[in-house]
């Protein structure tokens, strides 16, 4: 003989007790475990026999939406390439970076409607943005071109006279001039830039314009927000105090 089931929402609302709207809440929020494992559908099923658990800390206040900071290798695709395996399949509960792990809630819904607010390149790797708030996207996208953005591209080759000069300021894209920006060396081989509403290819064709080959290209800043020490392939969650 087989148990009996009834929705979680109605569970839930039984078992605290509250209202059956107010048990859907808790459930969305990612605070309703059954037998150990969280459960974000209020329609799931469950027996009289499986344990369900409201989290002592749970709370109907709004679940805010979340921006997403993932290390992105190269060979992902961020943008609009459709034949690489998209960067979004990278983040998980798995590749929450460890020290965001226990101390932020990773909830399924935190995937859902995410917005691409920071493109890059599948050759390139870096940092890259998801976000579900609008704020961070109006700042990325509408208002995208104001917001520098930082690379480190190591290079090979012979640079060509007044090279440097040209890749500050000089040369064209696409027909059109591009706007100043600050490069230099970081080091015999690697190029630092910082640049604002740069375009896919770009870089790559100011360095062969002055007689140098990209070897590989890594963005560790957007705005304000840099990757710092955020491991390659691992994410973490835009915190409250940090804006780009």
């Amino acid at each position: 003989m087989t148990d009996t089931t009834i929705r979680l929402a109605k569970r839930v609302a039984d078992q605290i007790p509250c209202s059956r709207n107010e048990a859907e809440q808790y459930i969305a929020g990612g605070w309703v475990s059954v037998d150990g494992e969280i459960v974000e559908e209020a329609g799931a099923r469950v027996s009289e026999t499986q344990q369900v658990v409201i989290d002592p800390n749970a709370t109907l206040a709004e679940i805010v939406p979340v921006t997403i900071l993932l290390h992105k290798p190269a060979g992902y695709a961020a943008g609009a390439d459709q034949e690489a395996t998209p960067a979004i399949a990278l983040i998980g509960a798995g590749t929450l970076v460890a020290e965001q792990q226990g101390r932020e809630r990773f909830l399924k819904r935190h995937l859902a409607r995410l917005t691409l607010a920071a493109p890059l390149e599948t050759r390139a790797s870096g940092l890259v943005v998801y976000t579900q708030d609008f704020r961070v996207t109006r700042k990325l996208i509408e208002e995208g071109n104001r917001v520098e953005q930082e690379f480190i591209v190591e290079v090979k080759g012979t640079l060509c006279e007044n090279g440097l000069a040209l890749l500050n300021h000089g040369l064209t894209y696409n027909g059109k001039e591009i706007p100043p920006m600050k490069v230099s060396w970081q080091n015999e081989t690697r190029l630092r830039f910082a640049l604002k509403g740069v375009r896919p290819g770009q870089v790559v064709h100011m360095c062969r314009s002055v007689g140098l080959t990209v070897v590989t290209m890594k963005r560790i800043r957007i705005g304000r927000v840099p990757m710092a020490s955020l491991p390659v392939g691992q994410w973490r969650y835009l915190l409250q105090h940090e804006r780009f």
